[in-house]
C-alpha cells in the first residue's frame, strides 16, 4: 500500500489525538480514520503497514471498532482475507456512535436511577437524594425519548432540525431584548 498522502496523514493523526478525548485509544482512532477515508475496503495487513502498527494492535483495534459497529467486515471474491470498510455517510456514523454511547452509558445510568427510586427513603438525607435522582431520571428519560424521535428522522430533516437550533437561539435572544421578530 502506498504511503499516506499529507492530507490523509493529517486526518489520521488528528483522529488518533482526538480518540482519547472520545473514550478510545489513539491507535483505534487512527485505524478508524484510515478506513473511513479509504476509497476501498482495507485488510489488517494493509492497515498495519500504512500506520506502521503491529498486526496484533490492528487486530485488537478492529475488534473494538466492530464492537462499536463503526466498521463492517467484507469479503472480496477470490480473497480469503477479511477486509474492513466504514459507513461512508457521516450521519450514519453519528447515529451509530450516539446509539452505542446510549447503550453503554445512558441505559445503565437510567437502570441504576430506576432501582434507586424504588427504594423507600428512611432518612431526610435519602429523601433529598431521591428528589435529586428523580430530577436526573426525568431529564434523562426526556432526553432519551427525544433521542428516539430524532433517530427516526432522515439525514436531510435532521440537518434542518440542527440548523433550526441556531435560529431558535437567535430568536430567543432577540425576544429577550424586548424586540419583536
Amino acid at each position: 500500500m502506498p504511503a499516506l498522502s499529507p492530507l490523509v496523514h493529517s486526518f489520521v493523526s488528528h483522529f488518533g489525538e482526538m480518540g482519547s478525548r472520545w473514550g478510545i485509544n489513539r491507535t483505534v482512532g487512527q485505524i478508524y480514520a484510515l478506513i473511513f477515508v479509504s476509497p476501498r475496503p482495507l485488510n489488517a495487513d494493509e492497515i498495519a503497514e500504512s500506520l506502521e502498527f503491529s498486526r496484533s494492535n490492528v487486530s485488537m483495534g478492529l475488534k473494538e471498532l466492530q464492537a462499536w459497529r463503526l466498521v463492517r467486515l467484507k469479503h472480496l471474491p477470490g480473497d480469503r482475507r477479511e477486509y474492513f470498510e466504514a459507513p461512508g455517510d457521516a450521519w450514519e456514523v453519528f447515529r451509530t456512535l450516539a446509539e452505542e454511547r446510549r447503550r453503554r452509558e445512558i441505559e445503565p445510568t437510567l437502570s441504576m436511577l430506576r432501582n434507586a427510586l424504588l427504594d423507600a427513603p428512611t432518612t431526610d438525607e435519602d429523601r433529598f437524594a431521591q428528589e435529586r435522582m428523580k430530577g436526573m431520571h426525568d431529564l434523562i428519560e426526556l432526553m432519551t425519548t427525544w433521542f428516539d424521535d430524532v433517530q427516526r428522522l432522515d439525514a436531510k430533516t435532521l440537518a434542518q432540525l440542527m440548523k433550526m437550533g441556531s435560529k431558535v437561539q437567535k430568536l430567543l435572544s432577540f425576544a429577550g431584548k424586548g424586540k419583536t421578530a
